[in-house]
Order: structure tokens, then C-alpha cells, then sequence
């Protein structure tokens, strides 16, 4: 099986760490997981991919992170036919702004626009609530490894 890449965007370093995480989980699981940096990711290798993971912070008011952003013009602007992929999302966010996690849904809406099929529900880290943003993420990728 060819591994399955957790791509991640960030402002703050936090989606990265959860990256990680998430990749030791499906490791430990026997799941073969590689993290990639969506700024550095291609997103034409996407239709060929099977199953990725993305995992996006929201920044400010709502927008995407400055590592977010290239990964998803390029989604706008190729337009790859995604029909073959499937993925998991994992958004970070902050509920006290009314964006509450927005990225994770822009990113999520693209992706299925284009033909992609998401499995599992998106996973949510609340920074109001306290949670240690890891352990919500391993958690939630316990769910989504008998999906992959």
C-alpha cells in the first residue's frame, strides 16, 4: 500500500504538530502515513493519491493559513479531476469568532467540488475548550483509520 500523505497548513505551527501526530497514530496502527506541507504538496499528484488526510488551521477572520492559501489556489485554478480520491479532514479553530473553523469547510467544499469523497466526519479542535488540540486529533484519527 502506497502511503498516505497528511497534508497540513498552518499559521502558527499547531496543524503541523497535529500532522504528526495523526501519522504516529496511523504508523502505530500499521497504516503507512507520510506528512507533507501543503504549500509543497502538487495538487495534480492528487487524483492518483487514493486517501490523503488534510488537516488546515483557521487564521484571522476566518481565512487560510499563508500555507493553506497556495494549495488552494492551485485547487481553483487546475481544477484536477478528484473522483478517485478520498480524504479525512481536521480543522483548527477558535469558537469565539464566527468563522469558527471556516478553512477546514472552504477546503473540504473544494475537494468534493472537484469529485473528491469524504470519509469520516471532519474532525474539529476547539482552542476555547481547553482540549489539548493533539489529543483531539489522535482520537479522531482512531476513527478514521478502519475507514482508509
Amino acid at each position: 500500500m502506497t502511503a498516505i500523505n497528511i497534508l497540513f497548513g498552518t499559521e502558527s505551527g499547531n496543524a503541523e504538530l497535529v500532522a504528526d501526530d495523526i501519522a504516529e497514530t496511523f504508523n502505530n496502527a500499521g497504516v503507512d502515513a507520510e506528512v507533507v506541507a501543503m504549500e509543497d504538496y502538487d495538487v495534480t499528484e492528487l487524483s492518483g493519491s487514493g486517501t490523503v488526510v488534510v488537516i488546515t488551521s483557521t487564521y484571522g477572520e476566518g481565512e487560510l493559513p499563508a500555507t493553506t492559501q497556495p494549495f488552494e489556489d492551485a485547487l481553483l485554478t487546475q481544477k484536477p479531476d478528484l473522483s478517485r480520491l478520498r480524504f479525512a479532514a481536521f480543522g483548527l479553530g477558535d469558537s469565539s469568532y464566527e468563522t469558527y473553523n471556516n478553512a477546514i469547510g472552504i477546503l473540504t467544499k473544494d475537494l468534493t467540488g472537484l469529485g473528491a469523497v469524504q470519509i469520516g466526519e471532519t474532525g474539529r479542535h476547539d482552542a476555547v475548550s481547553g482540549d489539548s488540540f493533539t489529543g483531539v486529533a489522535t482520537s479522531w484519527a482512531k476513527t478514521i483509520i478502519d475507514l482508509i
